[in-house]
């Protein structure tokens, strides 16, 4: 049995959603840029002994790389919403990428830039 494509007020209620969260992402990276390069290596470290000053500054690289990760998870997912909306202007919202039949709606629902159907995204990970 083929999957039913959306309905207006689904795909409106989707579009709404994923703005929302593209607001939300947006301001979560400005916050990420903002507080990850406020703060130079030296004036982490401060004024130290030697030992001190190295154990500061492995500290403030781990902070640094975790702040770099995050940031690009956050920019993926900004990519990935931006992306659903363009396929949802192009009516292609919901449509699997690789197989073209519909992606089912509880994936949908629970990853609104999902663009594989699960049989897909689960091929795809074996591949990874």
């Amino acid at each position: 049995m083929a999957a039913k494509p959306f309905t207006k007020d689904e795909l409106k209620e989707f579009r709404k959603r994923l703005e929302h969260e593209r607001v939300e992402l947006g301001t979560q990276l400005k916050d990420i840029e903002e507080e990850s390069f406020s703060s130079t290596q030296a004036e982490m470290s401060g004024e130290t002994g030697f030992d001190e000053e190295f154990a500061d500054a492995g500290s403030f690289t781990l902070e640094r790389e975790s702040a770099l990760s995050i940031e690009n998870n956050v920019r993926d997912l900004i990519q990935k919403i931006g992306h659903a909306l363009e396929r949802m202007d192009d009516g292609k919202f919901g449509v699997c990428e690789r197989c073209g039949k519909m992606i089912e709606k509880a994936r949908i629902k629970a990853l609104p830039y999902a663009t594989l159907c699960i049989k897909d995204a689960q091929a795809e990970a074996r591949l990874r």
